[in-house]
């Protein structure tokens, strides 16, 4: 297939670009490259796909309506996959205004593309943040998600409502994944594995919120790759579809901390803070549609899935133990 991958440089759509060109499709990767986080990363990322010759990289903001238009009217892609968004939970409180330009009119420009080109299948990435509040565990994608408690997460439960509209109006099919705490090598700076590793080696205090006793759905990079792909490969059968995707199997944020003390060699100096603004107590992923309807399930137990990253983290920062 020809696919289209919104965010090719970021972790996901980094890691899933590659599965695809190794197995033989055409990727064209799109990426603004911005600076929310270190570019050289990204970069690093990239020159991973491109020796690849069915890869083909355009710098392009999904925002820019013109020049998403002008895209999918020239690649004729018979996919798309948008991982292209403004992530994070805390960011959204002091930068609200880029999750509008990225989550809402990037969206809604990928939304056009789709309709004007007669894109049969739109796979886009939504989120666990948009269980908010809800205090039923695990969470299901029958539960109400209408009491998020970040700007991040209200953009991205508006995503599912503008791929439900659009499904409906235009007769596409489109598929909703709620990624749950992704981890993993070539991850992103501004999450925990990251933040904790630096400062642990550094010597530094890690901040605990919650005094470390938030519960998540770590979920690795291979198995989410895997689920993606498994979406992509299977056409739909209904127009519009919601899925979880995460590893089901919660753990204490303390327990990550004390796999990561052990695979990094060092201990952390911990600073137990309270509950920060727009997090939540616990993600927990029920993922029972996702196995049911493409056999998906999660291989990486979280011992393996950090002493992996830290293989990684230590080599590409050359970090010494």
């Amino acid at each position: 297939m020809k696919i289209l991958v919104t965010g090719a440089a970021g972790f996901i759509g980094a890691a899933l670009s590659l599965h695809l060109l190794e197995r033989g499709d055409d990727v064209i990767g799109v990426d603004n490259l911005n600076d929310y986080y270190d570019v050289n990363l990204k970069l690093a990322r990239l020159a991973r796909l491109t020796p690849f010759k069915n890869f083909k990289f355009i710098r392009l903001n999904i925002a820019d309506c013109e020049g998403m238009a002008q895209l999918f009217e020239a690649e004729k892609v018979d996919c798309v996959v948008n991982l292209a968004a403004q992530a994070g939970v805390r960011y959204s409180i002091t930068n609200p205004h880029v999750y509008a330009e990225s989550n809402l009119i990037g969206f809604l420009n990928i939304l056009e593309g789709c309709r004007n080109q007669h894109i049969d299948h739109l796979i886009y990435a939504s989120s666990s943040s948009v269980y908010g509040a809800n205090t039923k565990l695990p969470f299901s994608t029958n539960d109400n998600v209408d009491n998020p408690v970040s700007l991040y997460a209200a953009t991205k439960k508006a995503n599912e409502l503008m791929a439900h509209s659009y499904s409906h109006l235009y007769n596409f099919s489109t598929t909703g994944l709620r990624f749950f705490t992704v981890y993993g090598e070539w991850g992103r700076p501004d999450m925990s594995p990251f933040i904790f590793a630096r400062q642990i080696m550094a010597d530094k205090p890690i901040d605990l919120f919650n005094y470390g006793n938030h519960r998540r759905d770590f979920t690795y990079i291979d198995d989410i790759v895997e689920g993606v792909m498994c979406v992509i490969d299977k056409p739909p059968t209904t127009k519009y579809r919601i899925y979880n995707i995460g590893n089901s199997q919660p753990e204490q944020l303390l327990t990550f901390v004390e796999t990561l003390e052990k695979h990094l060699g060092k201990a952390a100096v911990k600073n137990l803070l309270p509950m920060q603004a727009g997090d939540v107590q616990d993600t927990y992923a029920d993922i029972r549609d996702l196995e049911r309807d493409f056999g998906f399930s999660p291989k990486t137990q979280l011992n393996d899935g950090i002493e992996k990253f830290v293989a990684w983290y230590t080599a590409f920062y050359e970090v010494k133990n």
